[in-house]
Order: C-alpha cells, then sequence, then structure tokens
C-alpha cells in the first residue's frame, strides 16, 4: 500500500530556500502558490505552467496549491463576490489545464494565523512559533485599541494584559505588533495597522452564522465546476481554532468542520487535515476527526504544539507536545488502508511537515525565511515523521 505522499512547501527562491536543497530531503512534490497574481485575479495558465516547470526540473512534482486565496468580497459577503467567484473558478480550471488538482485554502478573516512570539527560545537554544493569549489582548486593548474590547476579557486577563504591556520597552511592544501582523504566509510584508484595524471594523460586523453562509454561499458556487475538473478542495482549519479579537471562527472544531462538508456536499469538498490547527485546543479530538472525518481529508499538514494551563501554545517539534501524533498518524494509515480496500479515494495522501523550529546554521540566515518556515527543521520534522509513519505501517503490517 502507498505511504504519504511527502510534500514541501515552498514559498520561492526569495525566502531563503531553494528546490535544490528540497530536493535532497526525499521529497516528492512540492506545495507552492502563483504568489506573484493579485488577490482576486485568475491565475493565467502561463504563469501557472512556469512554476509547474520550475518544480519538475528539480526532480519532484507541483501536488498541493497553497493557497488560492479567497478574496474579502467573498469572505463578507459583499455584492461583488461573484466576479471574484467567477475568477476563482477559471484558476481552478487553469490550475486542472496543467494538471495540478489538489488545492488547499481557508476562510481565516484578517490574517492566516495569529502568533504572538515568532522567536520563542527553546530549552534546546532552538526556536519556535508561541502564542500567548496575554499578550495577544495586550495587542488589542493597547496597541490595536479595539472598541470595547475590554469586555472581551475576564478581569484578571484584562489585569495580566495591563500588567504585560507596561512591562515592554518601545522595542519590545513594536516586536509584538509585527509578530502579529506578520501573519501572511509567502510575504514579507507587514499587514499596516491601519489596514488591519479598517479591516477587524468590517469583520466585527459579521457574525458567526453569516459568515458560515458566506463560506457555504462560496461552495456551492465552485464544487459543481470543481467535480468536473476532478479537483479536490481542502480547507485549512482556522489556526489558532478560538476567537481572537473578536473575530468568529468557523473552522475549528468538529462541529464547524461538519457545518461545511455537509452543507455542500460533494467529493470535491473537502479538508486539510492540520494537526497543529486543530491541535491548539485540548477540546478538539484529533483522531475521532479523522475517523469521521477521513474520506473527506484531502491534505495533511502534521506539526505538534505543547499546551500551557493559561491558554498559551508553543510549536514544539513534531513528535513532542500535546498533540497525540503517534495516534494521528495511526488514524491516518488506517484511512488510507480503507481507501486501498473499497477503491475509493486518494491512498497516497498529500503529507508536508509544518512549521520547523529555527536551529543550527538556519539561525544564521533567519532573516531569509518566512517564519515557521525554515529549513533544517522541517527537515528534521520530515525525518521524524517518515521514520513514525514506517514503525507504524510495520506495526500494523501494512
Amino acid at each position: 500500500m502507498d505511504y504519504l505522499k511527502k510534500t514541501f512547501r515552498w514559498f520561492g527562491p526569495e525566502f531563503g530556500v531553494a528546490l535544490a536543497d528540497i530536493r535532497q530531503l526525499g521529497v516528492e512534490g512540492i506545495v507552492a502558490a502563483c504568489q506573484q497574481v493579485p488577490l482576486g485575479e485568475v491565475w493565467p495558465i502561463q504563469t501557472i505552467a512556469a512554476l509547474k516547470s520550475e518544480i519538475e526540473k528539480h526532480g519532484m512534482e507541483w501536488s498541493v496549491v497553497e493557497s488560492v486565496n479567497i478574496h474579502t468580497a467573498i469572505k463578507y459577503g459583499l455584492p461583488e463576490r461573484d466576479l471574484y467567484i467567477a475568477n476563482y473558478i477559471q484558476t481552478l480550471k487553469n490550475l486542472a489545464e496543467n494538471g495540478i488538482y489538489n488545492v488547499c485554502y481557508n476562510f481565516m478573516q484578517l490574517i492566516d494565523w495569529t502568533r504572538t512570539d515568532l522567536d520563542f527560545i527553546l530549552p534546546t537554544g532552538a526556536s519556535a512559533l508561541r502564542y500567548s493569549p496575554v499578550s495577544a489582548a495586550a495587542f488589542d486593548l493597547f496597541i490595536l485599541e479595539r472598541e470595547n474590547a475590554k469586555q472581551s476579557y475576564t478581569t484578571e486577563l484584562y489585569e495580566k494584559a495591563k500588567a504585560h504591556f507596561d512591562s515592554l520597552n518601545d522595542v519590545n511592544r513594536k516586536k509584538l505588533e509585527e509578530s502579529i501582523l506578520a501573519g501572511m504566509p509567502g510575504t514579507k510584508k507587514l499587514i499596516a495597522l491601519d489596514t488591519f484595524k479598517k479591516n477587524l471594523a468590517t469583520v466585527l460586523k459579521i457574525d458567526k452564522e453569516q459568515l458560515q453562509a458566506n463560506l457555504s454561499y462560496f461552495l456551492n458556487a465552485i464544487m459543481p465546476e470543481a467535480e468536473k475538473l476532478g479537483v479536490r478542495m481542502a480547507v485549512h482549519p482556522d489556526d489558532p481554532p478560538f476567537s481572537v479579537f473578536g473575530v468568529p471562527r468557523i473552522v475549528s472544531n468538529y462541529q464547524e468542520i461538519k457545518f461545511l462538508l455537509e452543507c455542500c456536499p460533494s467529493p470535491s469538498n473537502g479538508l486539510t487535515f492540520c494537526s497543529g490547527s486543530l491541535g491548539a485546543s485540548a477540546n478538539n479530538d484529533l483522531v475521532k476527526i479523522i475517523e469521521d472525518f477521513g474520506d473527506k481529508i484531502h491534505f495533511v499538514h502534521l506539526r505538534n504544539v505543547t499546551l500551557e494551563e493559561d491558554g498559551s501554545f508553543y510549536e514544539a517539534d513534531h513528535l513532542h507536545g500535546s498533540v497525540p501524533i503517534e495516534k494521528v498518524m495511526k488514524a491516518i494509515i488506517k484511512q488510507q488502508q480503507k481507501r486501498y480496500s473499497n477503491g475509493i479515494g486518494v491512498v497516497s495522501i498529500p503529507m508536508r511537515p509544518d512549521h520547523g523550529h529555527v536551529l543550527l546554521d538556519d539561525k544564521k540566515r533567519q532573516n531569509e525565511f518566512y517564519s515557521g518556515y525554515s529549513l533544517i527543521g522541517r527537515a528534521m520534522g520530515l525525518a521524524q515523521l517518515t521514520g513514525l509513519e514506517r514503525g507504524i505501517r510495520e506495526s500494523l503490517q501494512v
């Protein structure tokens, strides 16, 4: 039976990682996007073909698109959303024309993910990404100065956030701001604080039910076309899987995943299973999510997080943390067994290690990488996951 397809995310040569380097890791496929195309515009066939050719010149395939980002008009349900949905469908057609059928996307508001520290030093000396609810509240209350933000927090958390903010000097306050405003993969540009404030004011006018309705509208518009093309759409969970800055989450737990899959029943409507994003909430049963929605998992992100008592978490190495990674891997392999037996679905599911630590020589060129996407840390993660997968397969004799 086929192993998981080993893939690696690549943002382009300007982000410190070369395709030639990735090829040395035994990677089969690249996860990439046409990042130079402005949000909402159609990805030209020639642009897609050029990127595909560059990847194939290094002996790998373009396995997954991550991401074809969704225009805010679609997320917010604005009148012009149909125009951007039409553009999205044409991009899917152009990808299929180039033989690319796996598309990861997300429906997160404001930014793709939120961390309060991009260089959290671990006991080993390596560094990782970290989220602290106290730091996030300090940003919200005293840098962002969101209207009525104080009502979002308990008195205890407010006092902790105020004390924390007061303890920061100007340099560290700026570092906190930049860490949060850096949450857009594929660019080194920070989101301008004024733009962030403006977008947040818009999002806060939309409740969870309306956001879910907007997601349903999008899915029901594109899935018939995706089915015709054989394109598998894989939504990425919200990161972190709980409300930040008062913004609702709609892809963060079992019930929300169930909603998005049932609001548009289609073999093309599926999930990117991300153990780190979903695992950042102790309330999520990752194995149950795999068992119940496994036939809808089109793409897998594997990483680990260590949860702390105050709701903070940091990204641990791939084998150690609060995520039961052995049980997760076993559940995924059992889903492959099921697909192999019934002949339904892709058995060799694309999988990539996610958010590696910064360690060893990567520390010398840390500023070249997009946060979380160092070379050596992810290479170590891929090696750990490959060994784990092989060991579990041996124990299951598959």
